[in-house]
């Protein structure tokens, strides 16, 4: 059932919607929690690559979003698995890039704060999701690209885990175990 004013929401079929993998739509430019759907996430991040594909192996968002969850307290594990989930309505696009778009992280905080208000997460995230992506960015450099970075400046020494990179059918899946392990949502 269409939204009674889905017609005056940010940007219009020209500009401003996506079609979703359930066959829903998403506004980027104007987000709503009820918008999310967790199998459009999982889904979504588990046929995107890390890295945008510079690795050994395909190796998904989704699958890194497990590990995050993974390294993070257990109080903050939901946030560690949810931390990348606008990327599966924005696109992964490399840090170093981000800055240089006009508005990006205007529009990723945006559709940051409709996620974690969809799933009652406290705004701003924890400072241990920060810190465990760090850890994880370190063991996925060790782990899964090609040699030894240079110039990486990374800040953390990787985990004690070697990461497999798993299938996206497999990724989607182990993610949306953890949400339902992490929150009940089904």
């Amino acid at each position: 059932m269409k939204n009674k004013d889905e017609n005056r929401r940010t940007g219009d079929l020209e500009s401003g919607w996506i079609q979703t993998f359930s066959g829903g739509k998403f506004w980027p430019l104007d987000p709503r929690p009820e918008d999310v759907s967790m199998e459009d996430v999982a889904h979504s991040l588990s046929l995107m690559c890390r890295f945008l594909g510079h690795c050994k192996g395909f190796y998904s968002i989704a699958q890194h979003s497990v590990l995050v969850s993974d390294l993070v307290p257990p109080e903050d594990a939901l946030w560690g698995l949810l931390h990348d989930a606008s990327e599966a309505y924005l696109a992964d696009v490399p840090s170093t890039i981000k800055p240089l778009l006009t508005n990006y992280k205007d529009i990723e905080t945006k559709v940051e704060l409709c996620i974690a208000e969809r799933f009652n997460l406290p705004w701003p995230r924890p400072p241990s999701i920060k810190k465990a992506d760090r850890i994880l960015l370190a063991t996925e450099a060790r782990d899964l690209m090609a040699h030894e970075p240079v110039g990486w400046n990374l800040k953390e020494e990787p985990a004690t885990i070697t990461i497999l990179p798993q299938s996206p059918e497999k990724a989607e899946l182990m993610f949306l175990r953890r949400l339902v392990e992490l929150s009940g949502f089904n």
